[in-house]
């Protein structure tokens, strides 16, 4: 089985608006309309079993819509892994992780640029906690966002800070551990037991470079990601493949690994 761990799409009345704006706001073309139907039809094309699917509340009001929509498109596309989103800046933000949890949704997607905060401030640590308790993961953009100044507010140091302090929390830092911040994540995330996903990287390093990374990694924590639509995730599989890792550890990253997370 394959599983892409890092995909986004939006529900057909918003698709045609939040694309372009995407596209504008990071200079980059989509590879798909962001349609749930079309993120289906690049799987069947890529041979992608199932993907994880990241929405990102940019605002305390669009998790009821969010947490809406993910129920409907979860009972109607099994093959997609539906993570919701809080915002930091929401009162009933712990509540929210509460029905999460019990309507049995794995996660969220925590964005530190679209959601203006910083990944290890000391305010984001009761969510932590309770993400904790409850035994949800968190998937986080980190590193560098390409439609923002380089501000160093999602950077491995502070992956590895709040990995620490929450040990028993499933946390999944994206994009190597922080794109556009390589040497950084070598030094802070690489050989250690925490979740990396690969994402929207192995079109931006030398290949031998994300294979070196690869193998210094623990084989049980890496995850395949393609940022589907901003990666065409047919190029990405291939992109993986060439990088000719031994078949165990390939096919742990390719989707056993996620299985696993995703219990």
């Amino acid at each position: 089985m394959i599983i892409d761990f890092h995909a986004h799409a939006f529900a057909d009345t918003l698709a045609p608006k939040a694309i372009p704006a995407l596209e504008a706001g990071a200079d980059v073309k989509a590879c798909t309309d962001g349609r749930v139907n079309s993120l289906l039809a690049s799987m069947d094309r890529a041979g992608i079993d199932r993907a994880v699917v990241c929405p990102i509340a940019t605002k305390p009001t669009q998790y009821a819509g969010i947490r809406q929509w993910s129920h409907a498109v979860r009972a109607a596309h099994p093959r997609l892994e539906m993570l919701l989103s809080i915002h930091p800046e929401d009162p009933a933000a712990l509540a929210h992780l509460d029905e999460i949890a019990a309507d049995g949704f794995k996660g969220i997607k925590l964005h530190p640029y679209y959601q203006c905060f910083k990944i290890d401030e000391d305010r984001m640590f009761p969510i932590y906690e309770r993400l904790a308790a409850h035994g949800l993961l968190v998937v986080f953009h980190t590193g560098f966002d390409i439609a923002y100044p380089f501000d160093r507010i999602a950077d491995p140091v502070r992956v590895r800070r709040v990995a620490d302090t929450f040990p028993t929390l499933k946390l999944v830092a994206t994009h190597l551990g922080g794109w556009k911040d390589w040497a950084e994540s070598r030094r802070h995330l690489i050989g250690q037991p925490i979740y990396i996903e690969t994402s929207y990287c192995l079109n931006e390093l030398p290949p031998a470079e994300v294979r070196a990374m690869l193998m210094a990694h623990p084989a049980d924590y890496i995850l395949f990601g393609t940022d589907s639509p901003w990666n065409d995730q047919s190029e990405e599989l291939a992109r993986w493949r060439a990088l000719d890792l031994p078949p165990d550890r390939l096919a742990a990253a390719l989707g056993r690994n996620a299985a696993r997370l995703l219990a």
